[in-house]
């Protein structure tokens, strides 16, 4: 296990309450041998360092879990500190016999879904105790508590004589009080539409109020103004991090209580938990729409679970779009190559990585060129962008199912590559185009791609060759390429490589006499053909 301690939890939480607050499924429980009402007091990374009390502690096993031997030790040794629970990597990595063996020394024992991360579990751990801890206090924390978001504005409301809105940072409406027929319009519209008319948040910006907002820790005051009545606002923190905010109107005439700003500040503290388990929510259905998704285009993995996960039927009819920026990655270009991808039509699923698109396009019968029609428009879009650099876009086959998802995946990607290569050879320049369109080039691809290794690993008169002309600059592997498109024509072959036939005719009798290439032997046309083809793809 790897050394390292994480910040322990300030409160504490029971596994049930855990369990309850993992909505977004971080954690599964695998072995509760002392029950769901066990504490967690802290966290902690399991160690090989000095031998320290894991009491009340979740141990976080976040190294490469031992084999089987060394687990059962392992697993022995850290219930014998104290510990609470473990939370292991993933369930298929756990050793036969570590169930067992929690069962008998009474640790419950956890996995940690596959698209999370270490970050996600500690957040979960710490949240989740904010969360319990928040129906333990005072008596807006206690009128809270199994209510939420709603039942908090509710009491809010209560305690602040006013109407309140319970934001997050993207000015959706998360949470809100009861609207009375005194309500001002833009409260109105703003509950009616989920979320803070744009208008609204522009203005907001304009006049430093969101900035303010996003800066101060205290609560902010906002005089009534025309048709706006008075307004108190607090921004929702966990540390430095920004979650949300409240805000509360006075809509009844009467104004805001005596104490509504002391009773907003601690709104915003009974809060925090909410809007993180909020947070998680989002980040985790996100993350895991992502992992299904890449696995589906990858083809790791349970493709029947991933297509369940991404909410596709097992007989839609499907095609992956590539689009591949050349060099550095360009975020703004790829960012909007994303939007037009997922806005192409209802259904198209994206996945960004690096300096790529992946687009799952939903095709209809009897239209097997619908996704040129997606990389086309991309294509448009990349060229329109000034400075942005040269994208490539290629569309794989039509499949019969998401679950083949990922050979149009590949055939689009080999696509991207033959489109690449062509214009760096000073072939079309065309940066898109169907996979079927392209002929036998994307087998050809395959072909080099199965040679490689065997390329890499060999040795002979063709290996000396090539690797000592590299080493001297190409020339002469230039040559004999050209020579060998031109089919042997070797006025052809000087016309392209802009040499005198005479010039030609010595480089290749230097292939012959110094490494003992002969290139009328099929078999020796045949490596230094792949050799040449190889070199030229790095």
């Amino acid at each position: 296990m790897s050394q390292g301690t994480t910040p322990d939890m300030a409160k504490w939480v029971t596994l049930r309450e855990l369990l309850a607050f993992d909505e977004g499924g971080i954690l599964r429980l695998l072995l509760a041998p002392a029950g769901q009402d066990v504490r967690f007091e802290g966290m902690i990374i399991g160690d090989e360092g000095p031998a320290r009390s894991y009491a009340g502690r979740v141990v976080l096993a976040a190294g490469p879990f031992p084999a089987t031997e060394a687990a059962t030790a392992w697993i022995r040794e850290t219930a014998g500190r104290g510990a609470a629970a473990i939370v292991v990597r993933s369930e298929a990595g756990l050793p036969p016999d570590a169930l067992a063996t929690a069962e008998q020394v009474g640790v419950a024992l956890l996995a940690r879904a596959e698209w999370a991360d270490w970050d996600d579990v500690a957040t979960l751990l710490r949240s989740a105790a904010a969360y319990a801890e928040a129906g333990r206090g005072d008596r807006m924390a206690d009128a809270t508590e199994g209510g939420g978001l709603a039942a908090l504005a509710s009491v809010v409301a209560e305690f602040t004589g006013g109407s309140i809105t319970i934001e997050d940072t993207q000015f959706r409406v998360l949470a809100h009080s009861a609207t009375g027929p005194e309500a001002d319009e833009l409260r109105r519209s703003t509950i009616l539409g989920g979320r803070v008319p744009d208008w609204r948040v522009e203005e907001l910006r304009r006049s430093g109020l969101l900035r303010t907002l996003w800066s101060s820790d205290e609560v902010i005051h906002r005089p009534a103004d025309d048709d706006t009545p008075e307004r108190l606002i607090i921004a929702i923190r966990s540390g430095r991090e920004m979650l949300g905010s409240i805000w509360a109107a006075a809509d009844g005439g009467s104004g805001l209580t005596a104490n509504a700003a002391s009773a907003l500040s601690r709104a915003a503290e009974v809060a925090v938990p909410y809007l993180v388990q909020h947070r998680l929510r989002e980040s985790g259905a996100r993350r895991r729409a992502e992992h299904a998704l890449r696995g589906l285009l990858g083809g790791q993995g349970d493709m029947s679970t991933h297509a369940w996960s991404l909410g596709l039927s097992p007989d839609l009819r499907c095609a992956v779009v590539v689009a591949e920026h050349d060099g550095t990655p360009a975020e703004r270009t790829l960012g909007l190559l994303a939007l037009q991808a997922a806005s192409y039509r209802a259904g198209v699923q994206v996945l960004r990585e690096g300096g790529r698109i992946a687009a799952l396009l939903p095709v209809g019968r009897g239209d097997e060129r619908d996704a040129l029609g997606l990389a086309r428009e991309l294509d448009v879009l990349a060229a329109s962008m000034p400075g942005a650099g040269p994208v490539w876009v290629g569309a794989g086959r039509v499949v019969a199912s998401p679950l083949l998802a990922a050979d149009s995946c590949e055939e689009a990607g080999l696509a991207v590559r033959v489109l690449r290569e062509r214009a760096a050879g000073g072939g079309e320049p065309r940066r898109h185009a169907l996979a079927a369109d392209l002929g036998p080039a994307l087998d050809v691809q395959r072909v080099l791609d199965a040679v490689r290794p065997v390329w890499e690993r060999g040795s002979g008169p063709v290996y000396d060759l090539v690797r000592t002309d590299l080493e001297a600059g190409g020339e002469l592997v230039r040559s004999i390429s050209a020579y060998l498109d031109a089919s042997g024509d070797v006025a052809r072959a000087a016309g392209r490589l802009v040499l005198h036939p005479n010039t030609l005719r010595y480089r290749l009798r230097r292939a012959r006499e110094r490494f003992g290439v002969d290139l009328d032997d099929p078999d020796t046309r045949l490596m230094i053909t792949l050799a040449v083809r190889l070199v030229g793809r790095g």
